[in-house]
């Protein structure tokens, strides 16, 4: 399937590692420009050297994405660099365990208010293209309680899956798709089920017995939902929420 998105310029945040830096091989790949953000500036360095020598495809910036005037900067100079935007992944997350006043501060701040923070940032550019498209990173703890302490984590990712359904509706009049993806256990290697592994092999035993397709999924499972979601394929898709969990949760989704 052509996805034509060749030639479309697309912002991704933690865009180095982990599912991040799957949807930034995935579009690189489809042929869009991208330009990614992380923290660490050498890892920004690794990622584009390691997907473009050639600079042409890839750009990227290190900032931390809950400081919303550096955020904003680097949304400007994407813009400037390529000439517009016509995606954005908000995928940048804080992956907090708990549910004290730490870890809900700091979910709010990295996961929902960065994405918050993106998307008006974006808006002027995205109203300018005939592609316009965001598509949020949440997670199926945002629509069930699997018991891992993801309390505040949990609670975050379902005020995004609300957030991106108002975005549908405000930006659909204006030819701008916002969409979901909620992926389920990822195993992502040097992840946390990596370290999960080691010190408790019967939690990952668990969750592949757990699932229907007996497995784990991958993290350009999810990369390959979410270009699909920024394409022209999806043309007549906003407002949902694509589970990628190979039937991890139990619930008919909505």
């Amino acid at each position: 399937m052509d996805l034509q998105l060749n030639g479309k310029v697309a912002l991704i945040t933690g865009g180095t590692r982990g599912i991040g830096r799957a949807i930034a091989e995935e579009l690189v790949k489809e042929g869009c420009k991208v330009s990614i953000c992380a923290r660490d500036q050498s890892k920004v360095d690794e990622c584009i050297e390691a997907l473009d020598r050639s600079g042409a495809q890839i750009i990227g910036r290190a900032l931390d994405v809950s400081d919303a005037k550096a955020l904003t900067d680097w949304v400007n100079a994407s813009q400037t660099h390529y000439g517009g935007i016509d995606i954005l992944v908000a995928n940048a997350s804080s992956l907090v365990i708990g549910a004290d006043q730490e870890a809900f501060s700091k979910a709010f701040a990295v996961d929902l208010m960065h994405t918050r923070n993106a998307v008006e940032a974006c808006l002027p550019a995205l109203e300018q293209s005939k592609h316009g498209s965001i598509v949020a990173i949440s997670s199926i703890s945002g629509v069930q309680d699997f018991g891992f302490d993801e309390v505040a984590y949990g609670a975050i990712k379902s005020a995004i899956l609300f957030y991106m359904k108002s975005l549908s509706t405000r930006l659909g009049r204006k030819g701008i798709r916002v969409n979901a993806v909620s992926p389920g256990p990822i195993y992502v290697p040097g992840g946390v089920w990596t370290e999960t592994e080691q010190t408790s092999p019967e939690i990952i035993e668990k969750i592949v017995k757990r699932t229907p397709l007996k497995r784990m999924g991958r993290p350009e499972e999810v990369a390959k939902a979410v270009a699909f979601l920024s394409s022209s394929a999806a043309s007549y898709i906003t407002g949902a929420n694509l589970v990628v969990d190979g039937g991890h949760t139990r619930r008919i989704q909505n």
